[in-house]
């Protein structure tokens, strides 16, 4: 390979690189602003029915996934912000790394940072992470989520499908649609 294409592969994988980032961040303006359209909207208000098993309510979660350790007096606030910011780290360095081909992947990549990023916002800023998406049927309940949870959830199963072999390739130049 001579220069030329090395400063050329260099160029793409950075202008790559930087789309799936740019994914990650309207993932964190979405989970953003939907939180403070939730906060505006529902907070002192009983749930709002958009459906008979879908209901907008504002919950405050000190916790992790599901409330886990939401009574654990505090320090679970420090100690998830400090995992979300790792783990944000090395999602950040995956990405840069995933071959350009995997496309599920650094999709997956971009949803789950994003979604962790937006949890970690919350976190910092108010020391409990916003939640107000609740789904139910017939007395079974789903614990309340947001956009960042659900970018991160289906963050997840790219994740997973790519993991095993599921795996739609971004086109090589020359190949239709490349």
């Amino acid at each position: 390979m001579n220069i030329l294409s090395q400063a050329e592969t260099r160029e793409t994988k950075s202008r790559r690189f930087i789309g799936y980032l740019l994914l990650a961040a309207v993932v964190v303006g979405l989970d953003q602003v939907s939180k403070y359209a939730a906060l505006l909207n529902l907070f002192g208000r009983p749930p709002l029915e958009i459906l008979p098993v879908f209901h907008l309510t504002l919950v405050f979660n000190r916790g992790a996934a599901f409330g886990f350790l939401a009574e654990a007096g505090g320090w679970q606030h420090y100690f998830l912000g400090g995992l979300a910011t790792g783990i944000g780290l090395l999602l950040v360095a995956w990405l840069w790394r995933a071959p350009p081909r995997r496309a599920m992947l650094c999709y997956g990549l971009a949803l789950v940072l994003g979604g962790a990023i937006g949890n970690l916002l919350d976190r910092v800023s108010h020391q409990y992470v916003i939640d107000f998406i609740l789904l139910h049927y017939h007395g079974w309940r789903f614990p309340a989520f947001n956009l960042a949870d659900s970018a991160i959830f289906i963050g997840a199963v790219l994740l997973f499908c790519d993991g095993f072999g599921w795996r739609r390739h971004a086109p090589r130049r020359g190949e239709p649609g490349g």
